[in-house]
């Protein structure tokens, strides 16, 4: 996937736990660990917003575009 998710960098940078920042964010644990660990599929503006919020950053500090390598076609 092209989105790279760095929550956790920014959460070791902070020194904030999962647990304490799901609370204040007002999110489950299990919710936050499927966004911090890049399988969430989507983030509500707002729940991005409150995150920043809580971390004192910017969306791009937590999301990364990452183009993706094309095959070449004699790739295999």
């Amino acid at each position: 996937m092209p989105i790279i998710v760095n929550l956790d960098v920014m959460m070791a940078k902070r020194k904030i736990s999962l647990g304490e920042l799901a609370e204040r964010v007002d999110i489950t644990p299990t919710n936050l660990s499927i966004l911090k660990t890049g399988k969430a599929k989507a983030i509500r503006f707002n729940t991005l917003e409150t995150i920043c919020r809580e971390l004192q950053c910017q969306p791009g500090d937590i999301l990364e575009y990452q183009e993706e390598e094309t095959k070449q076609p004699n790739d295999r």
